[in-house]
């Protein structure tokens, strides 16, 4: 599909039964499932399934259950229905999803190392030191305001920068907890992440140090995209480097305004997000507003969306 492109979610997109109803409508789905439990020696399709939701939202089950429901739904959507798309992105452990679509990664490999790279993400910062807040209706300027007003009670940044009015800033405890405060004295709004840690800071760099590391020592070789891809850090389209960059997406913040300024500006007007929930397809509703742009977004999780989807391509050949 021309001027399209395949987007994936990331972690906290998780709920007790997803993509169960596509794994049980479609083999092409299910094989995904079964080949992670071979792969990881992890229930993964009876996580997904069954939950609990206490235990999927554990970071180190998280990423590999989001990254295998993400991967699944596109198994469906390639060899059921042959639908491809030229363009690729992920919001953070999304991006490991993009990466197989466009060819630099192998399922076989990262079903696992997204597992491993939970541990790292979670053992960087010890649980209850950090927090991450999403601070609604301020524009960036003043989001740099506000964070530089609270380093003095610790370390804090920018983590995320989602859309238009939409920062996320992670950092230790006091200082995350004084930024939602300002934010809401300055007429925003701010909303604590059910997150264990402060993630896409430089606390963590040292977890993206381990995790290059960890892709060497497993032999893991980042190909070149196949597709154009967009990486976070950059927000830029990026043929080379995957590997540093993947390490350094760890701690550096996720760019999903930018990327989604890329895609925008690169003519893409529709973006189909393959994965468990709508979070990023609400976002990239937002970006292209901002560039006056009346753009497809859609969502494919269950068979419902997934016929919403199918209605859409049927449209556009008429």
């Amino acid at each position: 599909m021309k001027n399209t492109a395949f987007v994936f979610p990331g972690q906290a997109t998780h709920y007790v039964g997803m993509g169960k109803e596509i794994a049980e409508a479609h083999k092409e789905a299910m094989e995904i499932y079964d080949l992670a439990c071979d792969l990881t020696g992890v229930d993964i399709k009876k996580l997904c399934f069954e939950g609990p939701e206490e235990v999927q939202r554990l970071t180190e089950n998280n990423q590999p259950i989001i990254h295998t429901t993400s991967l699944a739904i596109l198994n469906v959507l390639e060899k059921k229905y042959g639908l491809s798309a030229d363009t690729t992105a992920g919001f953070s452990l999304g991006q490991y999803s993009a990466l197989v679509y466009a060819g630099s990664l192998q399922f076989k490999d990262t079903v696992s190392l997204v597992k491993q790279r939970g541990i790292f993400m979670q053992n960087a910062v010890p649980v209850g030191k950090g927090k991450m807040v999403a601070l609604l209706g301020l524009d960036r300027e003043e989001i740099y305001k506000i964070v530089e007003e609270c380093l003095p009670l610790g370390h804090i940044e920018p983590s995320n920068f989602n859309c238009p009015g939409q920062t996320i800033v992670a950092g230790y405890n006091a200082p995350v907890e004084k930024a939602a405060e300002l934010a809401v004295e300055r007429g925003g709004k701010a909303s604590f992440l059910a997150v264990s840690g402060p993630f896409h800071t430089v606390l963590l760099k040292e977890a993206g140090k381990q995790l290059v590391k960890e892709i060497e020592r497993r032999n893991i070789e980042v190909k070149d995209p196949k597709k154009r891809y967009v990486d976070n850090v950059t927000g830029k389209f990026e043929t080379s480097n995957l590997k540093e960059l993947l390490g350094q997406h760890v701690y550096k913040p996720v760019r999903w305004e930018d990327s989604m300024d890329t895609m925008l500006e690169a003519g893409i007007d529709t973006f189909i997000e393959i994965g468990s929930q709508n979070f990023i397809t609400n976002l990239n509703i937002r970006c292209a507003e901002k560039h006056g742009i009346k753009a497809n977004c859609i969502n494919v999780r269950d068979l419902e969306t997934l016929d919403n989807l199918l209605r859409f391509i049927d449209k556009q050949k008429i």
